[in-house]
């Protein structure tokens, strides 16, 4: 069956799109505006390049058009932190998605606990695994809809000790969640790559 994008709605292509391009990582998005801490998932995230180190999220619209917090915070203060989210956050994460009132802060409405790491950065979440402390790059025009790409820049990444099994090669191993369609998932089973002879 062949999609014609142009026939279908917006709902529509974010099914076949969310189905389809997994898994995505979520990255777990905290700012800050006034005192008040703002923590968001988004699953539109992947890591764009080490050199530069940038990652993009995407970040959409209240449904009363107005930019989501994420977006306003990221517009005003061209900072955030990014999280990456394990299994023992699921729960908090998933709770953090629901709207809420701008001066209202998920970290104290869902008890999600935060700590500041670095100056001038927003906090991160307290035990997950893997922080990365971003300063703003630039924002992409897709050419219309109501979706922000956001390049971030990536100044210090924060990872827990408890995930390095290898400090001098600088192995990492954790279990992040991912989305997959409507549904959360583990990355599950490692394969190594096969060998080429050429």
């Amino acid at each position: 069956m062949l999609f014609n994008l142009k026939n279908n709605n917006l709902n529509e292509k974010y099914k076949l799109m969310s189905q389809t391009i997994i898994p995505r990582p979520i990255a777990w998005v905290v700012t800050e505006d006034e005192g008040v801490v703002n923590i968001a998932p988004f699953s539109y995230f992947i890591g764009l390049s080490s050199e530069p180190a940038s990652v993009l999220i995407s970040v959409g619209h209240k449904s009363d058009g107005t930019p989501k917090d994420t977006l306003a915070n990221i517009r005003k203060h061209k900072k955030c932190t990014i999280c990456m989210v394990s299994k023992d956050h699921l729960e908090k994460m998933h709770f953090s998605s629901k709207s809420l009132d701008k001066s209202l802060s998920e970290a104290e409405v869902f008890n999600i606990e935060t700590k500041s790491v670095i100056e001038g950065y927003p906090p991160m979440v307290e035990g997950v695994p893997v922080a990365y402390f971003c300063d703003f790059n630039q924002e992409i025009d897709l050419g219309g809809g109501k979706t922000i790409p956001l390049v971030m820049n990536v100044k210090e990444i924060f990872v827990d000790d408890r995930f390095i099994s290898n400090k001098d090669k600088i192995s990492i191993s954790f279990n992040p969640v991912a989305r997959v369609g409507g549904s959360y998932a583990f990355l599950g089973e490692e394969i190594d790559a096969p060998s080429i002879n050429l």
